[in-house]
């Protein structure tokens, strides 16, 4: 990026609130090109469309799925743990985490009621009788695909809170997907739909776009400069979920 150039984005950022000079011994560690892509990506971001998962307990499959809700955009993911602790394959998720924002629940029926409470519709991956095809989910309002165990499914408790059910179409013998290939096929579907039909209601609001552009820019920092700054009495506070680990 050219100095003229550098010194124009630096200014954009700057009117939209995304820079301050509270923030400067961040940002000027970070090289433009940096901020310029992870201000890219947050112009992406969304919250209108969430992933809920109940009690995944492979460490691959929670990683694919952390993975497969970056790469698309969504940025919260609330968690329910089951037997095994809630642990994600790091080869899995090339570290797609640590810009994610990470809920954890200690229950199917706390998660649910908080996503109602925010404006969600929850609905859940199941196969059985009712179920509807994931492409006729009405996104007129912000919804929550839920996905459960890789082998008993979503629980009883969460069919009976969730609004309805989903199911992605199969015409083979197999009937039904991994969790990862299913979130990543239900994920694409949503997104693209509700990107069309909700506008700007889609995107982050200013506010969000500031506080997640703040975290980004903390976690992007080296580690021991990280320390220095912490050292040095300064921390970026922020009201947000846990952020994916900073180490």
């Amino acid at each position: 990026m050219e100095e003229r150039e550098e010194t124009s984005f630096l200014e954009q950022l700057r009117q939209e609130g995304l820079i301050t000079e509270s923030t400067r011994p961040v940002w000027e560690m970070i090289l433009p090109r940096r901020l310029r892509r992870m201000y890219e990506v947050l112009n992406e971001r969304t919250r209108y469309i969430t992933v809920l998962i109940e009690a995944v307990d492979d460490p691959h499959n929670q990683a694919a799925v952390l993975r497969t809700a970056e790469a698309f955009g969504v940025q919260d993911v609330h968690i329910v743990t089951g037997k095994a602790p809630f642990s994600p394959n790091r080869l899995v998720t090339r570290y797609a985490d640590q810009w994610l924002t990470l809920h954890h629940k200690p229950d199917i029926k706390t998660a649910i009621a908080d996503l109602k409470s925010q404006g969600y519709q929850v609905y859940a991956s199941y196969l059985g009788e009712g179920t509807i095809p994931v492409s006729d989910i009405d996104l007129s309002q912000p919804t929550a695909l839920l996905f459960g165990n890789e082998h008993s499914g979503v629980s009883e408790e969460a069919l009976r809170l969730a609004d309805g059910t989903f199911v992605i179409p199969m015409y083979g013998f197999v009937q039904s997907f991994n969790i990862s290939v299913a979130a990543a096929l239900a994920l694409y579907d949503v997104t693209e739909r509700a990107r069309r039909q909700a506008g700007r209601h889609y995107y982050l609001l200013p506010g969000e776009k500031k506080a997640l552009y703040e975290q980004w820019m903390w976690q992007t920092l080296n580690p021991r400069i990280r320390k220095q700054l912490q050292q040095q009495g300064y921390a970026i506070q922020t009201n947000e979920g846990q952020l994916g680990s900073f180490s």
